[in-house]
């Protein structure tokens, strides 16, 4: 009987997003979700089967047969399939683009396969290898390598070659081929934590997950104060789900929380865990990838891209941090993992479990009353810290005051003395500001020439390490001026401070300080954000600096001490969740002081030191300042009451970004109020971008702000159609709720 195989052609065009139908040649085995090949036009490409089916259509003669089978087991498990195609319709993305989550890139193209090794292995045993060593004597090669493989089996290539053909020869050693197993860092220790003991707290907590996970499952939102142990809740509904026969995943907002995360869930399920995240070469991701696939994981951890791990039969999903902003790609496909989670516990009837001290806004307010059944979190709350540990002592410091007693140096007298005092006691610091480099702008105090990036409408930071000016936009460097370019006055002055003037001003004040640094520039390298945080484990560094990556999740026992550099950083940025984002690094910075039995003390430096963000973070208030930021949203008419989109224009030319935008904003009118949605529109307008100019290329948008009650789906669609219709020369892009407005 015939068969005919319908596949997404691996070809991410908007105008081949549909299937196309292939014959399956006789004696070709074809299962849904194999990844094949087969002729499309005058080449051959790769693509996914879909489906199957025993009847066509279409006329033999315009019928193609597949040309092979890349991959024999199905890279597509049935659910993945079934997601992707929830993510086609839910983020207005080609089919393709959403199977290509689901898989190791490098499995496209057969550009990784697995790691084979010759290996000798002993024939002989007992007498006989007593006696074979006996006429051996006068080979001392091959007496070396029998005894190497007493121990077990060795790489044929870490033997002498010679020696190593003549044992084959006389039938004492056996050559096989291998699979190697390429492991990543994180998970090369050997399992060993102990499980300690529950607050009343997390019991209850534990009690009611895992209650959920028996009855069929459920969501929730688990908020804890830093430090109150919400990671052990996370471990014993895991633990819950293995026992039931069951996988778990993960995710982690940040690369740099990865390997802590691994190692205490390495640590409880051992060989049970997996790592995936971009950080691994091609070859570990590849060799974790197929543990998972096979079932020989059955935990797996890692940052967004993990909740398309290949599990099956998932009983938890947790998303710890859940309020970071990192969870929403900000590339087509631009899902976000937290919605893709509350999908795919659906899928599986999971407990959905998100985690957070600081909750977003929209989060929250799903526990509230009033929320309609299938939007709703179950609350579950973690008060106190483990074992009644107090929540550190915040200072917060005017930094106007200081400046007014002639203090201009970027630490103020109380963050140099707790600093003193924090190192002579034998204690670890954390100095957080969330900017790298140098200085923040490099100015001509004669003339106020501000150095700037030609491709990009921002500022160029300086980097002193490299003595060089980058732009953090589009990677560009120049090297710093000497005079104006301006007005040619050799008064430049480098204003601001990032990440590597706070450790040029530690080590300058502290000689004796052992400084680590932990930003985008420090951690390019594979593994670095593990061996950045293994020496400050091990105590070789006593204080580190760091952007947001050191904020949250991080449990540092001999910490003391964190002190916010300028606290204000993210406070005054054009954006409706300034305010938010900085309650929440700064609670999360403060929580990372006093986890263990030396107490903790925070110092806030700030020019605004009444804003109720800084004060409620300051006391980890986050009910007030739920209550303060919701009200203020409802009034502003700001998301999660809300919903904005906007389309994004990019050209070389400015005038082609400008017309396309105001073109497409007279045909969303049009349709808006052809289908009566204008009055569920508050906002329509087409303007500049806030960043006027990105990597060379003019930026508008057309923005829309609409009423949550409004058809948003159909809007965004109807958007997403201007934006795939747009010129050639203009590149347009579709954002819901962007994680920035820039």
């Amino acid at each position: 009987m015939a068969e005919y195989a319908q596949l997404v052609v691996d070809l991410s065009v908007d105008a081949l997003d549909r299937l196309y139908t292939y014959a399956v040649p006789e004696g070709m085995s074809v299962r849904p979700g194999q990844l094949v090949a087969a002729p499309f036009g005058p080449r051959t490409v790769e693509g996914f089967v879909v489906s199957l089916s025993g009847e066509c259509d279409l006329p033999p003669e315009k019928l193609r047969p597949l040309s092979r089978v890349v991959q024999e087991e199905p890279v597509i498990l049935p659910d993945l399939m079934e997601l992707a195609r929830w993510l086609h319709g839910r983020y207005l993305c080609n089919l393709v683009d959403a199977l290509r989550l689901m898989i190791p890139s490098q499995l496209r193209g057969e550009r990784v396969r697995p790691r084979r090794v010759r290996m000798a292995r002993l024939a002989l045993s007992g007498e006989a290898l007593e006696g074979f060593e006996a006429v051996s004597r006068r080979a001392p090669r091959q007496l070396e390598i029998l005894t190497r493989l007493k121990g077990g089996d060795v790489p044929t290539a870490l033997l002498d070659a010679g020696a190593l053909r003549a044992l084959e020869k006389k039938g004492a050693v056996t050559l096989y081929e291998s699979v190697l197993r390429r492991t990543p860092r994180a998970l090369a220790g050997e399992p060993s934590d102990a499980d300690p003991e529950l607050t009343q707290e997390q019991r209850q907590a534990v009690s009611r997950l895992t209650r959920a996970l028996e009855d069929g499952g459920g969501r929730f939102l688990l908020h804890g104060v830093t430090g109150s142990g919400k990671t052990e809740v996370y471990i014993r509904l895991i633990r819950r789900a293995l026992e039931m026969g069951r996988s778990a995943v993960v995710l982690v907002p940040e690369i740099a929380l990865t390997p802590q995360m691994v190692a205490w869930l390495h640590g409880r399920f051992g060989g049970d865990a997996a790592v995936l995240h971009s950080a691994l070469s091609a070859g570990e991701r590849f060799d974790e990838w197929q543990r998972i696939r096979s079932g020989e994981a059955r935990v797996v951890i890692g940052a967004r891209s993990a909740i398309f791990a290949p599990l099956q039969n998932i009983g938890a999903i947790v998303v710890d941090e859940e309020h970071e902003t990192s969870y929403q790609s900000d590339r087509r496909p631009r899902y976000d993992a937290r919605q893709v989670a509350w999908e795919r516990a659906r899928q599986h009837g999971a407990v959905l479990l998100l985690g957070s001290a600081t909750p977003s806004i929209g989060t929250y307010m799903r526990c509230m009353p009033g929320v309609r059944p299938e939007n709703r979190l179950e609350l579950i709350e973690l008060r106190s810290r483990v074992n009644g540990r107090p929540l550190p002592e915040v200072d917060i410091v005017d930094m106007r005051d200081e400046f007014a007693r002639g203090n201009h140096s970027i630490f103020s007298a109380r963050l140099a003395a707790r600093l003193r005092a924090c190192l002579d006691e034998g204690h670890q610091a954390m100095l957080f500001i969330n900017r790298r480099g140098h200085s923040t702008f490099v100015s001509c105090r004669a003339c106020g020439y501000v150095a700037r990036c030609d491709q990009c409408d921002v500022t160029m930071t300086y980097h002193q390490a490299e003595n060089a000016l980058r732009c953090h936009y589009c990677g560009k460097t120049l090297p710093p001026p000497k005079k104006c370019p301006q007005c040619g006055s050799a008064y430049i002055k480098y204003f601001g401070a990032g990440t590597q003037r706070v450790q040029e001003e530690v080590r300058r004040l502290f000689p004796d300080a052992r400084v680590a640094r932990m930003d985008v520039d420090t951690t390019r390298q594979k593994d670095a954000h593990a061996r950045i945080l293994e020496r400050f484990r091990d105590g070789d560094a006593n204080v580190l600096v760091g952007t947001q990556m050191i904020a949250k999740g991080l449990d540092f026992p001999n910490v003391s001490l964190v002190g916010v550099v300028a606290a204000d950083l993210s406070l005054n940025l054009p954006d409706y969740r300034s305010v938010e984002r900085t309650f929440q690094l700064l609670t999360q910075v403060a929580g990372r002081a006093g986890r263990a039995d030396v107490p903790g003390n925070v110092v806030v430096q700030t020019y605004d030191p009444e804003h109720y963000g800084i004060r409620l973070a300051a006391r980890q208030d986050y009910r007030a300042f739920y209550t303060r930021e919701s009200a203020y949203r409802r009034v502003a008419m700001y998301p999660p009451f809300t919903v904005i989109a906007r389309v994004v224009y990019s050209a070389r030319d400015p005038e082609d970004a400008q017309s396309a935008a105001r073109e497409d904003a007279r045909r969303l009118e049009a349709y808006l109020d052809g289908t009566g949605a204008r009055r569920d529109t508050l906002q329509l307008a087409a303007m500049e971008a806030p960043i006027k100019l990105l990597r060379g290329e003019a930026r508008w948008q057309l923005l829309v702000k609409l009423y949550f009650k409004a058809d948003v789906e159909a809007v965004a669609a109807h958007m997403q159609a201007l934006a795939d219709a747009a010129p050639k020369n203009v590149r347009a892009e579709l954002e819901i709720n962007p994680n920035n407005m820039f």
